[in-house]
C-alpha cells in the first residue's frame, strides 16, 4: 500500500528535530518520527492503542542527498509491513 499524495505532502513539512509527533490524519491515527534535521523518517499509521503505540502499517523513508550538501535529491517511503503490538 502506497502513501497517498496528501499524506506525503504533510510528511514533507519540517517537524521538530529528533521528535515523535502523534496526530490524526484523514481518520487514521499517525505517529511521525523525525531525524536530527526535522525530516520525517518513520511513519506509523492505523489505530492507536491505549499505550500510544499504533496497530497498522510502518513506513520508513530513504533520503538521498546531493554529495557535500543538505539538499535532498531523492526521497522514497518504503512499506516495512504490519505493526501488531497489542495494547496491555
Amino acid at each position: 500500500m502506497a502513501i497517498n499524495a496528501k499524506l506525503e505532502k504533510k510528511l514533507a513539512k519540517p517537524y521538530p528535530p529528533s521528535s515523535r509527533t502523534d496526530e490524526v490524519f484523514l481518520g487514521n491515527d499517525i505517529t511521525v518520527i523525525s531525524n536530527e534535521r526535522g525530516e520525517a523518517i518513520h511513519l506509523f499509521i492505523g489505530k492507536r492503542n491505549e499505550d500510544g503505540s499504533i496497530r497498522g502499517e510502518h513506513y520508513a523513508r530513504r533520503i538521498q542527498r546531493e554529495p557535500g550538501s543538505d539538499r535532498i535529491v531523492k526521497s522514497h517511503w518504503d512499506n516495512k509491513g504490519k505493526v501488531t503490538r497489542a495494547s496491555s
